[in-house]
């Protein structure tokens, strides 16, 4: 094939993706309105795995109706042909342009969102019970390629001089795949702020918010996905810094990306300070973490798109 019809490819691939991961939606939505309360979080987790203290017991498994479990299935079918789909956009686009294919704001973008997807489908393999979860994933997900599409879509092309550079495969990388994971965990926060209330106040427990799993798996959710992330994030951190040193001359000069990548580092390592500090676990914690969320959501879409600074690049990553 040549390059201008695989830059074709790749868009009819995103498109696919986007119509894929729209009917998973619908039906993630069956299996959550249809279903059954799922199992607590001894059950979601693995039975070997503690509880939380304060967890409720963990409760016989509440099989859903056949006609739900298909539904579950589907959409995680569904979810899976969606991320083939999104992962050939990339393959396709970095096929035409003979370079890795994240050297803008719609390819960087774009990979984040199939890493946050490949993220949610190894948990939601590794426990069945997770597929709740499937919902509040996805839309989001759907919601944030129409935005990319829409926003931040470029024609492709060559690399800019600035990124030219082995570190590339490197920095980048890294932080595509850190804040992919970063997606997902805050997603579980802000899902557990919203359970742990319900739970508190003693909510109905035939309503919507008592269908995803309980705030212990939540919150356990959250925390090992930052721990698997923050250690990654914290590599594309010095990364960086040896590249500005490679490509500037020093390696550190508090340019609005760089400090708001250590502000964001920061933040993750507070929340993981914080999950182990009595007077800040639970609630507390999930609102550092969803404040961390915050912060990557602003640096990609502000500091690369209004502030100026060394890594703008006219809309570039």
């Amino acid at each position: 094939m040549t390059a201008d019809q695989l830059a074709a490819l790749s868009d009819t691939l995103f498109s696919s993706s986007v119509g894929l991961y729209s009917l998973a939606v619908v039906a993630f939505c069956a299996q959550l309105a249809f279903g059954r309360r799922p199992a607590r979080a001894r059950e979601l987790v693995g039975a070997g795995a503690p509880v939380e203290p304060g967890a409720p017991a963990a409760s016989a498994h509440r099989a859903d109706p056949p006609a739900v479990r298909r539904w579950g299935r589907v959409a995680m079918l569904l979810t899976a042909l969606g991320a083939v789909a999104h992962t050939g956009v990339l393959v396709a686009r970095g096929l035409a342009t003979d370079r890795l294919p994240w050297g803008n704001m719609y390819e960087f973008a774009t990979a984040v969102v199939l890493v946050a997807v490949v993220a949610f489908v190894v948990l939601a393999v590794r426990s069945p019970g997770l597929r709740h979860l499937g919902l509040f994933v996805l839309a989001p997900v759907v919601v944030s390629l129409v935005a990319i599409g829409l926003f931040l879509y470029v024609e492709d092309g060559p690399l800019v001089a600035a990124l030219r550079s082995s570190w590339l495969a490197v920095h980048v990388t890294t932080a595509i795949l850190g804040f992919g994971v970063f997606f997902v965990s805050g997603i579980a926060s802000i899902l557990y702020l919203v359970r742990s209330r319900h739970e508190a106040r003693g909510g109905d427990p035939a309503g919507l918010v008592a269908r995803i799993p309980d705030a212990a798996t939540l919150d356990r959710v959250a925390h090992r996905t930052v721990v698997f992330g923050f250690p990654i994030w914290t590599f594309a951190v010095i990364a960086g810094a040896i590249w500005a040193e490679s490509a500037w001359g020093r390696p550190w000069g508090w340019d609005p990306k760089e400090t708001w990548a250590f502000i964001a580092w920061v933040v993750y390592a507070a929340y993981l300070h914080a999950r182990t500090t009595a007077g800040w676990r639970g609630r507390s914690a999930a609102w550092v973490n969803v404040v961390g969320l915050a912060v990557m959501v602003f640096n990609l879409l502000y500091v690369n798109m209004v502030s100026t600074g060394l890594h703008s690049y006219g809309g570039v990553n």
